[in-house]
């Protein structure tokens, strides 16, 4: 991930349990604004990481319009590129980019690409239980723990010792319909299946709780689901130095498997977007949109990155 740090400057540091460290929203954001004729009702369908931010979005929209109404589902990344082509939802939250398949299937339908919008940043942890000492991993360790090509190892093989060393890992994760288990499998395990043992949890928490109350498990999330009940491990690249799932880490670009969490939407190039879709868009992108980001523990966008990706579905920045 390119670095996103510079520029960023807090309007006051908002605190987030699930990385451990204040997080800034960028003041050169602005405040949302209200503005007359937004009604109707809008479906989200996708991301199940994203289940929780797409939520408080819409509560938030809410408030300035009580008359207006979000239906959000998250089954997994994989269910946003059709709804979307089978005009069954109009936003489609993403925690991994289209494919390029997917793409070209929607642009079959209607002749022209989806437009995919960054609007957090997610540091993707990998999860140990609270009371597991293992002080880092590199990713290629963490391939050799998931995939299929590695063997199945006991936690002695990894560094651990005492009543560590004879424990065989336990391997949770997601199921195939997830973008986070997609985003894994390329950027960790680079496309290798993933091992027959890995039991998978139908969504994000799930594979929290289950590390929670499994000593020798370890699982992969999106960093807005941890709790008291897990560690979140440092991560190295090959020999390099480990670095924390944190907001620094994130901008920088030093945590290894920090990732953008997306919303799809239809948008024809040149045209304007209904007022609904443009105004919960728009609200992503002001102090009040990414505060929500911090209250769901994922990290904020910068003021930078807001205004290109507005521009995106044709609305003029005015900040």
């Amino acid at each position: 991930m390119r670095k996103l740090l510079a520029g960023v400057v807090a309007i006051g540091a908002a605190v987030v349990p699930a990385l451990g460290q204040a997080v800034m929203v960028d003041s050169a954001l602005p405040r949302y604004t209200k503005v007359e004729g937004v009604s109707g009702t809008a479906k989200s369908m996708g991301s199940d990481t994203m289940n929780n931010l797409m939520t408080l979005w819409g509560e938030a929209l809410k408030k300035h319009y009580p008359n207006i109404k979000i239906e959000i589902e998250g089954k997994g990344s994989s269910t946003a590129p059709a709804a979307l082509i089978e005009s069954q939802a109009q936003f489609g939250p993403m925690s991994r980019p289209m494919k390029d398949s997917e793409i070209d299937k929607f642009e079959k339908a209607f002749g022209y690409k989806p437009t995919g919008l960054a609007t957090a940043i997610d540091c993707l942890a990998v999860y140990v239980h609270k009371d597991n000492p293992i002080k880092s991993l590199t990713v290629e360790q963490v391939r050799q723990i998931f995939s299929v090509t590695g063997p199945e190892m006991k936690w002695g093989e990894l560094g651990l010792t005492g009543a560590w060393a004879n424990q065989p890992v336990t391997l949770y994760g997601r199921n195939s319909a997830s973008g986070t288990y997609g985003y894994f499998k390329e950027h960790v395990l680079k496309n290798s299946d993933f091992k027959p043992t890995v039991k998978e949890q139908p969504g994000s928490s799930s594979v929290v709780q289950a590390v929670a109350t499994d000593k020798f498990g370890i699982g992969y999330s999106g960093i807005g689901y941890k709790t008291a009940d897990v560690r979140a491990v440092p991560i190295a690249v090959d020999n390099g130095p480990a670095f924390e799932a944190n907001v620094e880490n994130a901008y920088s670009g030093d945590y290894p498997i920090a990732r953008y969490l997306y919303v799809y939407v239809n948008y024809k190039p040149g045209s304007q977007l209904d007022p609904l879709r443009r105004e919960f868009i728009r609200l992503i992108y002001t102090q009040e949109g990414q505060e929500v980001t911090i209250k769901d523990g994922y990290i904020p966008i910068p003021a930078d990155t807001a205004r290109e990706e507005l521009k995106k579905v044709g609305i003029t920045p005015n900040f």
